[in-house]
């Protein structure tokens, strides 16, 4: 079983991991069903409004045969009175038997965590971490390419404000990935506290055609204007990367791109036809990921 919560990608051990990755294989082959979680009831707790991962998790716990209760921004809840997170946590532990939690705050989760009575899931706090699309990200690679270690990734765009950035790079510390490749403008470099958790090499740079060659990951994120205090400063480094066809050719012929998505501009619409664009795939494949997490957290032992 996982430790009770997951707020970081520093909380796995490889071996959770890839028991996460083996249960998501597992509830593929069964059609993403069962009904481990009859009688169970999950908290969506969604702070900051979410499509894809409220959606997914969702889904997977209905899946499992749980239901979900919550809400999906704080507008028309009692945080917009003034209620206090720990006050919104204590109410809703005595709701449900896990709370899955997004918050606009950097610590929000591991806060929540501290004073829960049940598991915390950490669906994205603020600039911090989203563990759970991290683990979705290598999923995809394990299920495109078969393995992990050894393959060179690039992570591409805004790497100083992006979560899930900062998780999928903490994951891969427990990993032996080949060269890592970090593309950005100088203004949204890794910041210092997220470097300095990884225990592989990094090269940085803000030259996309100097490695794309070497690159077997591609990892597109976009640039979010919601993270940037200064409108002006976003404005500045909105646009400073396209993956256009000319980038896809330059690439090599097994190499993969991902996105955590959504995306605006940052991906050429005509790269979703190639065979390097998987991100719908790896998309596609958070409800068997965050069924995989749940069933470690608060699923049944079979």
């Amino acid at each position: 079983m996982l430790p009770k919560h997951v707020i970081s990608s520093l909380d796995l051990s490889k071996e959770e991991i890839e028991l996460i990755f083996d249960e998501a294989d597992r509830y593929e082959k069964l059609n993403r069903t069962s009904k481990e979680l009859e009688g169970k009831v999950v908290a969506l707790a969604f702070f900051e409004p979410s499509t894809r991962t409220r959606n997914s998790f969702d889904s997977a716990v209905q899946r499992m045969g749980g239901r979900t209760i919550g809400f999906s921004s704080s507008e028309g809840t009692s945080v917009e009175k003034g209620e206090t997170i720990a006050d919104t946590v204590r109410m809703l532990e005595s709701y449900s038997d896990l709370i899955v939690m997004r918050h606009k705050l950097d610590g929000a989760a591991k806060f929540a965590s501290e004073i829960s009575k049940v598991p915390i899931i950490n669906a994205g706090d603020g600039k911090h971490e989203h563990p759970t699309q991290a683990l979705i990200d290598l999923y995809t690679v394990r299920k495109v390419k078969g393995y992990i270690d050894g393959l060179n990734f690039c992570v591409l765009g805004d790497l100083k404000y992006g979560r899930a950035v900062n998780s999928l790079l903490r994951l891969l510390t427990k990993f032996k990935p080949g060269k890592v490749f970090l593309v950005s403008p100088q203004q949204l470099r890794i910041r210092t506290e997220v470097k300095d958790t990884l225990n592989f090499p990094v090269i940085e740079t803000d030259s996309l055609q100097d490695v794309i060659d070497m690159t077997d990951v591609l990892y597109v994120t976009r640039i979010q204007k919601e993270r940037f205090a200064d409108e002006i400063e976003f404005e500045k480094v909105k646009e400073s990367y396209k993956v256009d066809i000319s980038t896809v050719n330059s690439m090599r012929k097994d190499s993969m791109i991902l996105h955590p998505l959504p995306r605006v501009n940052e991906i050429d619409r005509r790269v979703d036809k190639l065979p390097q664009a998987k991100y719908f795939y790896q998309a596609s494949l958070g409800v068997q990921v965050r069924m995989g997490v749940i069933h470690q957290v608060i699923g049944d032992s079979r």
